[in-house]
């Protein structure tokens, strides 16, 4: 996983690789931001482009790993000597003794590689106890050796281990990016891939948890129901809750939620679009044309009310309110 090959976040990665091109690489890093926005392959990049045969300079970045060498192939498969990868067990914590084990390791030069790196994913899982055991290593790392601890929890990790950590800050990537990202590693269908970027709230990894729901239809059921909704009169406010009401029982509270958070972006879409026109950087790209379509119907009191309202189904259904009760009610108030 070179830097090449992560979408998204070039200033971070810009930031890492240029450390590594001028050997100023902190030993230290801590990686934060949202879950699921890549963080992890980020701190992969870094241990490939500190170890790779044949690193490509003068391109994207300053320096980045070929991804084709043995060290890139073994550290991508999590299996070079001189990567260590600690993420949490059975129990959902990582604990002191697997935190000693990678240290005792640490004690020795590399095997084979330039440079020894220990991953630490989802370092908010490491326990008080193990964290403490961290701290001098993190202060004075052993030669030839680098920590990255990633977490999109950082403050759930003691001061102490903060400050001896250099940060790297991820945020969230726009739905474009996670739409594309979804269509090329995940090979989804486009639309479907458009529909899950938009309730993703940034985070691939949000999108692929929730990938088996059909985001197509949600969204599509959804559109339908704005459409609708923006005629105004009873007989459509009918049909629009119609079309927003899953039509069978099974997941019925679930999916109602996801078409609820699809119909939310679309109201964003078309608000953005009655304010900035064409030059509006929507959720929902795929459906321009149709956005532009509704827009004139959701002017900003509109959609401010609607988002309202939609926030306030959403908390209901939390309550366990039936279904059958939120769809109409919503569709009434938007």
């Amino acid at each position: 996983m070179p830097f090449s090959d992560i979408i998204g976040h070039a200033r971070s990665l810009g930031l890492l690789s240029r450390s590594i091109a001028l050997g100023t690489l902190p030993p230290s890093l801590l990686l934060t931001g949202p879950a699921g926005v890549g963080k992890r392959r980020a701190a992969l990049a870094v241990a490939q482009a500190l170890n790779c045969l044949a690193p490509v300079r003068g391109g994207q970045f300053p320096i980045d790993a070929c991804g084709r060498c043995s060290p890139c192939r073994r550290i991508a498969k999590l299996s070079h000597p001189d990567f260590l990868l600690l993420e949490p067990g059975d129990s959902g914590n990582i604990k002191i003794d697997a935190v000693r084990e990678a240290l005792e390791a640490t004690a020795y030069l590399p095997f084979e590689a330039r440079a020894r790196v220990v991953v630490v994913d989802e370092a908010e899982r490491v326990l008080p106890e193990a964290q403490n055991a961290l701290l001098k290593s993190l202060e004075e790392p052993p030669r030839a050796t680098f920590f990255v601890l990633v977490t999109s929890q950082p403050e759930t990790l003691l001061p102490t281990i903060r400050s001896r950590c250099s940060r790297v800050r991820f945020g969230r990537l726009a739905p474009a990016e996670v739409a594309s990202l979804l269509m090329g590693r995940e090979k989804m269908d486009a639309a479907e891939a458009h529909a899950a970027a938009a309730v993703a709230e940034g985070s691939p990894g949000r999108a692929l948890e929730r990938r088996t729901r059909g985001f197509r239809a949600a969204r599509e059921a959804a559109l339908g129901a704005l459409r609708a909704a923006a005629g105004r009169s009873w007989q459509d406010r009918m049909r629009a809750a119609a079309t927003l009401a899953p039509k069978t029982a099974s997941g019925e509270r679930e999916e109602l939620a996801t078409r609820i958070r699809l119909l939310a972006t679309l109201l964003r879409d078309a608000a953005l679009v009655g304010q900035h026109g064409a030059d509006a950087v929507l959720a929902n790209a795929d459906l321009a044309g149709e956005i532009e379509r509704i827009a004139p119907a959701f002017d900003a009191g509109r959609a401010a009310r609607a988002f309202e309202a939609a926030d306030f189904a959403l908390a209901a259904l939390r309550r366990n309110a039936s279904p059958k009760i939120v769809a109409p009610w919503l569709v009434v108030h938007l």
